[in-house]
């Protein structure tokens, strides 16, 4: 099969495979991170969770750090990406210890938040530092298009399978806040592995150019307002990338708006037992993985067919279609099969949009337009948590919000398809077959 040469092709090339085991080992920590989280917030006994409370939540761990964005892609264009990854995985290690200690403390709720907000603000380094370096460690555009395929879906992957630790720690370890604190150390200790195995790439492999890297951090600093308003200049001058990336976050927002359904259903439409609820949410996270997985294999030939922007609209509209057939009687059963669809169409539709953006957007200009990106997926998601307190019940039944999340998706993929059409009228003929 053309897809399985591809893919042995791009693995033999040893800075592509060593890019993605630091990828690995920082999304896996995530998965044990983000589940620590989740059990101690939203999990806790002794915590009566709403739909306003998940939003609150998210509102601090993800808005101040989305802040964090425009000065993560000004400094990536300068700063060796490398080292962005080997220090960056080392800082959260520590602030992940320091964050259990605060469990174990039993400190109040903002300052357990502030400490974990620390983590995730350096995680905006490393996911747009692992995007802008991707295309330093392959050959040609159709690697290109692969690596898309499987470095972005492995790590989540690894996040997913982070997951299942996470709660395997949570439900076997010892009771209550502690086994919060022993989940946080595990993924602390997965955060130093993840900055260890990036001293195997060479210093300076993953660029930027050394006459663009610019040594002194407040100069870099004193710049972002500047290097903001370029790239998102560049990204104007680029009409295809720049609406793909408005249809791609707007996905998100459904995709967020979905998530804190799920999470209310199995808190508390499903189940009155607690671990039951948490394994019920491990079981819609798994499928969503499985999902992921499914989209890594079939978007290189399904963008090689529809073209990469028919594909993100194809992705939508199907999207559209499972959550009126399958979402809408928030059955378990019926549920947990639009989980596995669902991220097998959010995940195909990121993948060929990540690949339009890298390809459309210059390397000098690429970290700071991946963390422009980034700030966008965490507004969308914390606004659609935001919806969704403001219209779920407590049981998380609310046929009036997935009826609006059904027509957004349907709004994308019609916009997209407009997009697609609008391209292949001006390009090339050679061009147009790509879109």
């Amino acid at each position: 099969m053309p897809v399985m040469r591809d893919l042995r092709a791009l693995l033999k090339l040893d800075g592509f495979r060593k890019l993605l085991t630091v990828r690995l080992l920082s999304q896996l920590a995530d998965g044990v991170f983000q589940i620590a989280l989740a059990t101690y917030v939203v999990f806790s006994p002794e915590k009566e969770t709403s739909a306003g409370a998940i939003a609150s939540a998210m509102a601090v761990l993800l808005l101040p750090y989305s802040l964090v964005g425009p000065f993560a892609g000004v400094l990536l264009d300068r700063w060796r990406r490398r080292q962005v990854l080997l220090y960056g995985n080392l800082v959260r290690a520590g602030f992940a210890a320091a964050t259990a200690a605060l469990i174990a403390a039993g400190v109040p709720d903002w300052l357990f938040l502030l400490s974990a907000l620390c983590v995730t603000a350096v995680n905006r380094f490393i996911l747009a530092g692992l995007s802008a370096s991707l295309p330093r460690v392959v050959d040609t555009d159709d690697q290109l298009v692969m690596g898309n395929s499987i470095s972005p879906t492995a790590g989540t992957l690894a996040a997913t399978s982070g997951a299942v630790v996470g709660f395997a720690v949570s439900l076997t370890g010892p009771e209550g806040s502690a086994a919060d604190a022993l989940t946080m150390l595990a993924a602390a200790a997965v955060y130093v592995c993840a900055g260890l195995a990036s001293l195997r790439i060479a210093r300076d492999r993953l660029g930027p150019d050394a006459d663009v890297i610019q040594p002194r951090v407040l100069a870099a600093v004193a710049s972002t307002a500047r290097g903001l308003k370029d790239g998102l200049r560049h990204l104007a001058e680029r009409p295809v990338a720049s609406r793909t990336l408005l249809s791609m976050t707007l996905m998100r927002f459904c995709y967020g708006a979905q998530t804190v359904t799920v999470l209310m259903l199995c808190r508390y439409a499903w189940t009155d037992d607690n671990d039951e609820a948490m394994a019920l949410l491990g079981l819609a996270i798994g499928l969503s993985g499985a999902g992921f997985f499914v989209a890594a294999v079939v978007t290189p030939w399904a963008a090689a067919r529809f073209g990469r922007l028919g594909w993100i609209a194809l992705c939508s509209a199907f999207a559209a279609v499972v959550v009126l057939t399958l979402g809408m009687p928030f059955a378990r059963e019926s549920v947990m099969a639009a989980a596995f669809l669902l991220g097998l169409a959010t995940q195909g539709a990121k993948i060929a949009t990540d690949t339009v953006v890298q390809s459309t957007v210059a390397d000098d200009y690429r970290g700071r337009v991946f963390s422009l990106y980034d700030m966008l997926f965490n507004i969308a998601f914390v606004s659609a948590a935001g919806v969704s307190a403001l219209m779920l019940p407590a049981d998380g039944r609310s046929h009036v919000l997935l009826l609006a999340i059904a027509a957004l998706y349907a709004v994308i993929a019609w916009a997209m398809f407009h997009v697609k059409h609008d391209a292949e009228q001006l390009a090339p003929a050679h061009v147009s077959r790509e879109t």
